[in-house]
Parts: C-alpha cells; sequence; structure tokens
C-alpha cells in the first residue's frame, strides 16, 4: 500500500508530529511505502490567486474556470502539481490535524483549496438527464482510500449527539463527505483523539497503541456507507434525496448514509 500522509500542525513535537511519525514508522516497518507532505515544514502557500493560475485567458481571475484551463494546460504552479503527483499515487490518503474552531488549520484547507482544481478533484464525468458528473463516490481519485487523524481539544462528550460542540460526525462530514468522497475516495472512520491538551506523557503509550492498531487495520476496514450521487437514491438534477429512500427518522447529514 502506498499512503500520502498530509500534516497540518507547526510544532514538529507536538501530539500530531507524534502521531505521524508514529504512522511513518509503522507503515514502513509492515512494507508499504509513505510520503509525507509537511505543510509548515514546506512553508506551503496557504491563499489562491492569481500566480496560481495565469488569469487571462478569462480577463479576470475566475478561480475555478482559470485553475481547471491551467491544469488542462499543465502550468499550474510547481507545489501544485508535486502535490497532485502525490495523490495519483497514493493509495491511502491520511490527513493528521488538530481541530481548531471546528474545522482544519487553514494552512491544510490552503492545501485542499489549490490542490483540488476544477478538472483535477471536480469537474469531470458526462452531466445528463441521469448523471450530473462523476462526484460523491466517482472521480478522478476513486480506488482511494481516506483517512482523518484528528486531535480535538474538548472532552468527547462534548462531541456527542447531546454535545455543545455537536457530534463529531457533523463536524467532520463537510471534510469527510464534502472534500475526500467528493472525488471519489472511500472514507474510512476517523481517529479522532478527545482532551488532546489534557493529555500527559503517560497516557501517550495507550494512544499510540490505538493508533498502531488504526494503522495496520487500514486495508481490512470498511469505509463509511456515503450514498453515491448517481446510484440511483438522488433525483437528477436537483440532487435531492428520493422520498422514503433513508430509514424513518434519520434527518441532516445522516440522510446521506446507506443502511
Amino acid at each position: 500500500m502506498k499512503t500520502l500522509i498530509v500534516y497540518a500542525h507547526p510544532e514538529p513535537k507536538s501530539l500530531n508530529g507524534s502521531l505521524k511519525d508514529l504512522a511513518v514508522s509503522t507503515l514502513r516497518t509492515a512494507g508499504h511505502e509513505v510520503r509525507v507532505s509537511d505543510l509548515y515544514a514546506m512553508n506551503w502557500k496557504a491563499v489562491v490567486d492569481s500566480t496560481d493560475h495565469d488569469p487571462d485567458a478569462s480577463g479576470r481571475l475566475k478561480v475555478a474556470l482559470d485553475s481547471g484551463r491551467a491544469f488542462d494546460a499543465g502550468t499550474l504552479t510547481p507545489d501544485v502539481l508535486a502535490e497532485q503527483e502525490k495523490l495519483r499515487w497514493a493509495d491511502m490518503v491520511i490527513l493528521q490535524f488538530p481541530l481548531w474552531w471546528f474545522t482544519m488549520p487553514a494552512i491544510l484547507k490552503g492545501w485542499v483549496d489549490r490542490v483540488f482544481s476544477f478538472h483535477f478533484a471536480y469537474g469531470v464525468g458526462e452531466y445528463s438527464a441521469t448523471r450530473f458528473g462523476d462526484r460523491f463516490g466517482e472521480g478522478t481519485l476513486a480506488g482511494r482510500k481516506a483517512l482523518l487523524s484528528v486531535t480535538a481539544g474538548g472532552s468527547e462528550p462534548h462531541y456527542s449527539d447531546r454535545g455543545i460542540n455537536g457530534p463529531i460526525e457533523d463536524l467532520l462530514f463537510p471534510i469527510q463527505h464534502g472534500i475526500l468522497y467528493y472525488p471519489g475516495m472511500e472514507v474510512l472512520p476517523p481517529f479522532v483523539l478527545y482532551g488532546a491538551d489534557r493529555l500527559t506523557d503517560e497516557d501517550y503509550p495507550d494512544i499510540a497503541k490505538a493508533w498502531t492498531q488504526r494503522l495496520l487495520a487500514l486495508e481490512s476496514t470498511e469505509p463509511i456507507a456515503f450514498r453515491q450521487q448517481n446510484s440511483g437514491d438522488y433525483e437528477i438534477p436537483s440532487l435531492r434525496l428520493k422520498e422514503g429512500v433513508e430509514p424513518t427518522g434519520r434527518t441532516s447529514f445522516g440522510l446521506h448514509l446507506r443502511d
């Protein structure tokens, strides 16, 4: 298995840094190939602007259209092209990051904004009366798996069904469904560490054991059962879930999970 780890934390000695290092050593010891994109060490440019794709063809910057034009022409910037090539190479993509203000750090979001360009990660496939492009379970990154490894400052009850922060599944839905599943990757259940700011060195051996077990089971872990867009569950072109498809009582993001 070939694994790309995209790591977003400014402190190499952080818990996130330790989890990243453990993933590298565990997977390589198990015979897998591993590449790491350490975004802070790379001084990753997090903002999309005209330097990513010369907007002259459109007269003014239109991020989607100009990124697609640059992708088609092979003129995206070298750093973006390198990350796209890593994604093509990978069988497994692990995003390692702390949950900051209920989402990923800005530098990681900027990696997504720039690397997941038009015609590379979206805007592909057939658009017709029965299909609305290749996305949500289909697309250019289909055949790959993805996993979020996340640290959260709050305790686990804070992220429960009645917790004040909202269910962790809901908080991660835009990333797991909207970023990773959208271009076709199968998404494994996340590895989440709660109360990260209060963990001690004495807690780490148990954390390392749990993370190692998850890593060694990546190939056999069942993905989250998101519904494919073109499976027949959704009306085309409204993309609304058909009435009666969902189990009774299921609402919100849970509508988009198969039984």
